[in-house]
């Protein structure tokens, strides 16, 4: 894959990587064709440690500075930023149905899963290398990235006096796998709307939609 070459990752077991890239939708579509869901799982603990590893060693942060700081550059925005950098999402494969909801949840995940594919490749160095490329110099360069924007739009409007709640709109699927809508209303009128995993990730992305629209 060309994203993969210039961090000299050539030889990458092939079955793994496509396993990487294939969301849900497109294996539900396609016989005996895994998705990236296992991988995520894997690359996601390979992520926290390896950065945690960095701010261990590279700074002398207290413990719960170190907590927030990881938090910030392992977040949803900040994966699937790094991974439209490196032009990784341009190969991710989904079902028919999806192709025009790339959204970056999936892609934040394909960033995890192609890490979890690269450790079992190659092991934790070359793991190490590939963020070290990818990551760290977002850390390095004190790179902003904002994970909880409901606190964000909070003090957004406690600014103005105006009345803030979330509210479900809605939620669908097996019990095992279930997604929710959530709608934030300011002053009772729908300012954003958010479709997550969870409650707390729906309410995440539906309070950085009304951020975005209310701060302009």
């Amino acid at each position: 894959m060309d994203f993969l070459k210039k961090y000299n990752i050539e030889k990458i077991d092939k079955e793994l990587l496509e396993e990487a890239l294939t969301h849900s939708s497109y294996s539900n579509e396609h016989k005996n064709v895994k998705n990236y869901e296992r991988l995520e799982y894997l690359g996601d603990a390979v992520l926290e440690l390896l950065i945690s590893e960095y701010f261990y060693l590279e700074t002398d942060y207290k413990e719960g500075i170190m907590t927030k700081k990881r938090a910030s550059f392992v977040c949803e925005q900040a994966l699937a930023y790094y991974a439209k950098k490196i032009g990784l999402d341009k190969y991710i494969k989904v079902g028919h149905g999806q192709e025009n909801h790339l959204n970056d949840t999936i892609i934040a995940d394909v960033f995890e899963s192609v890490l979890g594919a690269i450790y079992l490749s190659f092991g934790i160095e070359k793991a190490k290398i590939y963020i070290k490329e990818t990551v760290i110099p977002y850390i390095k360069d004190n790179f902003e990235f904002f994970d909880d924007y409901k606190t964000l739009l909070q003090e957004y409007v406690q600014t103005d006096k105006k009345s803030l709640e979330y509210v479900l709109l809605n939620e669908y699927g097996e019990a095992h796998d279930k997604t929710f809508e959530v709608a934030v209303k300011i002053d009772n009128i729908i300012y954003g709307k958010g479709i997550g995993k969870s409650k707390k990730e729906a309410s995440q992305k539906a309070a950085y939609d009304a951020y975005k629209k209310s701060a302009k």
